[in-house]
């Protein structure tokens, strides 16, 4: 293989972007790109390497065997020049560098949970730091910092992945809803009986499948979702019931589009956490910004 000593990194991270990205569409979105330019960008980076990176055509887009072992490295390489620019900024009494952070959905209306305030006060004296935000849900989080793509996240987490450290930051209030044009909407809640609940067609979070069906005694589902903005659609639909935080369901149920179903009975609190790597214990770029997530939520 060529010589890398002056291959350009803006390449690397448009490979990179593109393999996360499972092809050309969705890597154009993310780039801002046009297909030929990253189609040109993609040659010229094989060309340097000295072979192809990924096979395109009508079977679709696929990384070659060599593709997957450059991708590899270059995740690799790109951890540690941010772990080099954090190192040196420490040094220098100041935080650089890239946090990645990720954080489930439906929380920016939530006070201690809405890191958008903590965001604002880390930026007040990190400026120079690199936000690299996502959603995603709580599997999808932990396999990410546990994979290395994230450094800190935040959401209803296992508590069961080795290496990681769980900080508990708030207990986040839910009830059971129903919309306005569902069947329960008008029934006072002492004539909403467990029956009434059980021939409710019921949506349960698919990451929190069993525990929703257990919390109601809910004999099955009748559909399913991964994110509260979907949630919030199935119960405004009329047609089914389901859990959602108070922060949310309160906020529609003022609007008369929703109503909390016998909130003393059905209710839980979903525990957040903030997972970070155990052998980020030590690293002020994560650790200054946890402090940040804990304040807000009231933990300290």
């Amino acid at each position: 293989m060529r010589r890398l000593d002056n291959i350009d990194l803006r390449l690397l991270r448009v490979f990179v972007t593109l393999a996360d990205s499972g092809g050309f569409a969705d890597a154009q979105i993310a780039l801002n790109l046009s297909q030929s330019t990253l189609s040109t960008h993609l040659a010229a980076l094989e060309r340097k390497l000295g072979e192809p990176l990924c096979e395109r055509g009508r079977r679709g887009f696929r990384l070659t065997e060599f593709g997957e072992a450059t991708y590899d490295a270059a995740k690799r390489l790109f951890a540690e020049i941010d772990a080099f620019h954090a190192r040196i900024g420490h040094n220098r009494g100041k935080l650089t560098g890239r946090l990645r952070i990720g954080i489930v959905d439906g929380v920016v209306t939530s006070p201690a949970l809405g890191i958008h305030h903590a965001l604002g006060r880390y930026r007040a004296y990190a400026p120079d730091v690199f936000i690299d935000l996502v959603q995603g849900t709580p599997a999808e989080l932990e396999s990410a910092i546990t994979d290395g793509m994230r450094d800190l996240v935040v959401g209803p987490m296992s508590q069961k992945v080795p290496g990681l450290t769980y900080v508990p930051i708030y207990r986040e209030p839910h009830a059971l809803y129903c919309g306005r044009q569902h069947p329960l909407f008008t029934l006072p809640d002492a004539r909403i009986d467990r029956a009434a609940i059980e021939e409710s067609s019921f949506s349960v979070r698919g990451y929190r499948h069993f525990d929703d069906l257990y919390r109601t005694d809910h004999p099955r589902p009748s559909g399913t979702v991964m994110h509260m903005e979907a949630q919030v659609m199935m119960i405004l639909s009329g047609g089914f019931i389901g859990f959602l935080p108070r922060h949310i369901g309160d906020f529609w149920a003022g609007r008369g589009d929703m109503r909390a179903l016998k909130p003393t009975v059905y209710t839980f609190a979903s525990q957040h956490f903030v997972a970070t790597r155990s052998s980020d214990a030590q690293r002020p770029l994560v650790q200054s910004f946890l402090q940040e997530i804990r304040k807000q939520a009231g933990a300290i």
